[in-house]
C-alpha cells in the first residue's frame, strides 16, 4: 500500500473515531437531561426573591416520574405518567403551560388535588384556613444604573411546614384578592413567589390548574447566576458579573 493511501486510511479512520466520541457524549447528554437533570435560566421576575432573573438551574427529571413533556418536543409518546411520584405543596416546579404544551413555566405548587386557594387581603388562605406570614427586612432592588428600590417582604409557611419569602409590590393589587379556586383531580394550583407580578393559576385565560402530566420536574439547585451586566462577548467583566453567594444554592 501506497504510503499517501496509508495516511489517508489513517486520517479516515481518526474522523470516525471522532464523530464516534462526538456521538457517544450526545447520547449521554441527551440521556441525562431527559431521565435525570435538566437545565433551565431564569428569564423573568415572577419567582424573586427565590428567584432572580439570570439565575441557571437544574431541575430534577426523575422527582416527579416521567410523561411525553419529559422528552425533547413532548413527542406524545405515550399518556399520564409513568414511576410518578406526586408534587409536594411548597415544591419550585417546572411545568409545560397547559394553554399551549410547550411553555416552559416555573412557580411553586400551591395548591394540591381537591384544595381550595384563595387570596383575601393579599393573604393566601388553603381551604378556607389563613397561611401565617411573618413580615421581615425589605427586598433591595438596584438596576443597572444604580437606582434601588424596596418592596415588602414576608415569610409565608405553608400547612406542611414549608416556608419561603414571597415579596407584595401592591397591597391589594389585582391578584391579592380573588374568588375560591376548587383545585380539580389530578391538577396543580401554582403561584409565583412575587405575588404581583406572576402570571399564574391565579388567571385561568393564561395559566390556570396545571395538570399533573404537564410538569416537567422539581428546581434542586443554583448551579450559576449572573446580573446581566456583562454581554455574552465581554468575558473580561464575567467575574464582576457573576453572583457568587448564588452558587450551588439548593432550592426549597
Amino acid at each position: 500500500m501506497a504510503m499517501t493511501d496509508k495516511v489517508k486510511s489513517l486520517r479516515e479512520l481518526a474522523w470516525a473515531e471522532n464523530f464516534k466520541t462526538i456521538g457517544y457524549a450526545l447520547l449521554i447528554a441527551l440521556v441525562i437531561r431527559t431521565f435525570f437533570f435538566q437545565p433551565f435560566n431564569i428569564p423573568t421576575g415572577s419567582m424573586i426573591p427565590t428567584l432572580l432573573i439570570g439565575d441557571y438551574l437544574f431541575v430534577s427529571k426523575f422527582s416527579y416520574g416521567y410523561s411525553q413533556h419529559s422528552f425533547p418536543f413532548s413527542p406524545g409518546l405515550f399518556n399520564g405518567r409513568i414511576m410518578g411520584s406526586s408534587p409536594e405543596r411548597g415544591d419550585i416546579a417546572v411545568f409545560k403551560l397547559p394553554i399551549d404544551n410547550r411553555t416552559d413555566y416555573i412557580k411553586r405548587v400551591i395548591g394540591l388535588p381537591g384544595d381550595e386557594i384563595q387570596m383575601r387581603n393579599s393573604i393566601l388562605h388553603i381551604n378556607g384556613v389563613p397561611v401565617p406570614r411573618e413580615r421581615i427586612e425589605d427586598f433591595v432592588e438596584r438596576d443597572a444604573y444604580g437606582n434601588v428600590r424596596r418592596h415588602p417582604q414576608y415569610v409565608e409557611t405553608l400547612p406542611n411546614g414549608v416556608s419561603y419569602t414571597t415579596l407584595d409590590l401592591v397591597p391589594n393589587g389585582l391578584g391579592d384578592n380573588t374568588g375560591v379556586y376548587r383545585v380539580p383531580a389530578g391538577h396543580y394550583f401554582m403561584m409565583g413567589d412575587n405575588r404581583d407580578n406572576s402570571s399564574d393559576s391565579r388567571v385561568p385565560s393564561s395559566v390556570g390548574y396545571v395538570p399533573f402530566e404537564n410538569f416537567v420536574g422539581k428546581a434542586q439547585i443554583i448551579f450559576f447566576s449572573t446580573d446581566g451586566t456583562a454581554p455574552i462577548w465581554a468575558f473580561w467583566r464575567w467575574f464582576d458579573a457573576t453572583r457568587w453567594d448564588r452558587m450551588l444554592d439548593g432550592l426549597s
